[in-house]
C-alpha cells in the first residue's frame, strides 16, 4: 500500500479548482485536486489561507475546508459570496481549471478524538464551514458523540446544506438540528429572531465535563453568544472558537 502523503505549506502553493456545485443561490463548494496519494494534514476545523492580489493588494482569509480530513486526492471549501467580500468574490469569479493560491492547514479551535461526548454548535452563515468537517468526521467515524447543532441564517435559501443536516437528524439519533431565520417563511415552526439565551438552553447540551461548543460566525454576534454560554454555567475551556 503507498504511504500517504500529508500536505501542509507555510507559503502559498498552487491549487487546481476540479469541480464547483452550487449548494444555494450564495454559496458554491470548490474541489481543489491532490495527488493521488496526499491528503491535508489537518485535524476537523483547522483551516487554510487563500490567497490573492487585487487591485494590487495582497489579500488573504482563512477557510475551514468543509470536506472529511483523511480524504485523497482532493479538498474542498465551501464558500459563501458576501457583497463586500473579497476573497468570496474573487472565489466565486473562478472556473474549473483555474489555479488559487493557499497556505496551511492551520491549527484553529479543532475537534480531537475523545475531548468530548456531547457537542454543541452554534453557526451563522458560513460559521458553519468549520462545523461541517466536525460533524461529518463524528458521524462517519461512527464516534460515541451526540451532536447538537443550531444554524442561524437570514432566510430559509440561505441555509447552507439544508438537506444534508435533514438527512442527518432523520437517520442518526445522535445528531439535532435546530434552525433559526431573521425572517421566516409561512408556516416556520424553528426559530425567529436572534439566538437567544432560552434557545442556547433549550438545544445545546447542559454544561457538563465531557460537554464542548463550538462557535464560528460574525464577530459581535459570537462574543455575545460566548457572553451568554458563560452566563449560562459553560466555562471557558467548553467554549470553542475555530
Amino acid at each position: 500500500m503507498t504511504d500517504v502523503v500529508r500536505v501542509k505549506t507555510k507559503t502559498p502553493a498552487p491549487y487546481q479548482i476540479t469541480a464547483i456545485q452550487e449548494d444555494t443561490h450564495d454559496t458554491k463548494t470548490f474541489r481543489f485536486g491532490l495527488p493521488d496519494d496526499a491528503t491535508l494534514d489537518m485535524f476537523p476545523g483547522d483551516h487554510l489561507y487563500v490567497h490573492a492580489t487585487l487591485s494590487g493588494k495582497a489579500v488573504k482569509r482563512p477557510y475551514t475546508p468543509s470536506s472529511l480530513p483523511g480524504t485523497l486526492g482532493y479538498f474542498e471549501l465551501t464558500v459563501k459570496r458576501y457583497p463586500t467580500g473579497t476573497i468570496s468574490k474573487y472565489l466565486h469569479e473562478r472556473q474549473v481549471g483555474d489555479v488559487v493560491q493557499m497556505n496551511g492547514p492551520s491549527t484553529g479551535g479543532h475537534w480531537e478524538d475523545g475531548m468530548a461526548t456531547k457537542v454543541g454548535y452554534v453557526a451563522a452563515g458560513t460559521g458553519i464551514t468549520p462545523m461541517i468537517s466536525i460533524i461529518r468526521w463524528i458521524l462517519v467515524t461512527r464516534l460515541p458523540v451526540e451532536q447538537f447543532l443550531i444554524f442561524a441564517n437570514k432566510t430559509e435559501a440561505d441555509i447552507i446544506l439544508r438537506q444534508e443536516f435533514d438527512r442527518y437528524a432523520r437517520e442518526h439519533p445522535t445528531f439535532h438540528c435546530y434552525h433559526v431565520l431573521e425572517q421566516e417563511p409561512p408556516g416556520w415552526t424553528q426559530g425567529v429572531g436572534r439566538v437567544t439565551a432560552d434557545i442556547l438552553r433549550a438545544h445545546l447540551p447542559p454544561p457538563a465535563p465531557d460537554t464542548v461548543v463550538f462557535l464560528c460566525g460574525p464577530p459581535p454576534m459570537m462574543d455575545a453568544i460566548e457572553r451568554t454560554l458563560k452566563d449560562l454555567g459553560y466555562p471557558e475551556q467548553a467554549i470553542i472558537l475555530p
